[in-house]
């Protein structure tokens, strides 16, 4: 009796995704640090503080809200 194996791991196409995608990755940590550090010497206003803390509020607010709707959704059979 011939027994199916079943197949574990990443294909050959699943590991270059992650590489590649392991590789966007580290691109986008390195940009964001040398950006961060370039800026060393702008002073940003309060003003600019109170609105740069109100854009991380309303885009999470818009995120969670938007992941609301596809649970609710998904959860009422309302996906096509």
């Amino acid at each position: 009796m011939a027994q199916d194996k079943q197949r574990t791991g990443l294909s050959l196409f699943g590991v270059a995704t992650m590489v590649i995608l392991l590789g966007l990755l580290g691109w986008a940590l390195w940009y964001g640090v040398a950006s961060w550090n370039a800026l060393a010497g702008v002073r940003i206003s309060p003003l600019g503080w109170v609105f740069m803390v109100l854009g991380v509020i309303v885009t999470f607010i818009v995120g969670a809200g938007l992941m609301a709707l596809v649970f609710y959704s998904s959860r009422h059979d309302r996906d096509i």
